[in-house]
């Protein structure tokens, strides 16, 4: 693939940092990605460019392949983007309770300070919550436990209800079976689209007869 020259001098300032911890670049899916015993954590790089400024937002996540595994067999997720997708991700500013932090370049030294900044949430924040998310009752925890609001972990919420009660079945948690009503409540309440039901109780129904190895 083809590099803009931004993407270029974005990942020769990034790399070095990244690789020290452990990530690849895979500058095919605009990511770093370091591979973990359940799954990969991530560290996505969105550039859009405006004239002589570049806006770059910057999110972070992991995934779970065994509630990958289980959620993309109801989701209607291309086949060709199922090995790829997130349990969770959110941006550096929606992880900080700011609704927008994208960071404006329009030069070498804005780059590098911008650089700068993510090195700095990455080392101080960022990698201490991601190295949590290995293990299954974080996850549990993280987007079951408000399951009446917006989890600010995903993004998309209709997802987060089939994840969400996944991680709880998998991880034994005594509130599965209030976290299904509650979720299938809410799903009727986003969505009037019966396909999407019919699937949410198709996967209520495989969790009640799964049994992980």
């Amino acid at each position: 693939m083809t590099l803009t020259p931004f993407e270029t001098q974005l990942y020769k300032q990034l790399t070095p940092f990244f690789d020290e911890y452990g990530y690849d670049l895979l500058p095919e899916k605009k990511q770093y990605r370091l591979m973990t015993p359940t799954g990969f954590q991530n560290v996505l790089l969105s550039p859009a460019y405006y004239g002589a400024e570049t806006i770059l937002d910057v999110n972070f996540g992991c995934r779970h392949d065994q509630i990958e595994q289980i959620a993309q067999q109801f989701l209607n997720n291309l086949s060709g983007y199922r090995a790829d997708a997130n349990t969770l991700v959110l941006s550096i500013g929606r992880f900080r309770g700011q609704l927008y932090t994208r960071y404006t370049i329009g030069t070498d030294y804005q780059l590098a300070d911008v650089c700068g900044q993510i090195q700095d949430f990455f080392l101080t924040t960022g990698f201490p919550f991601l190295n949590e998310t290995v293990a299954l009752p974080a996850l549990d925890r993280l987007l079951n436990q408000f399951p009446d609001e917006p989890c600010r972990y995903v993004y998309n919420q209709t997802h987060r209800y089939y994840k969400g009660l996944i991680a709880a079945c998998l991880n034994h948690n005594p509130r599965a079976d209030a976290l299904t009503d509650v979720y299938r409540h809410q799903l009727v309440q986003q969505t009037q689209n019966p396909h999407a039901q019919f699937h949410f109780e198709r996967l209520v129904n495989f969790l009640h007869h799964y049994s992980a190895n």
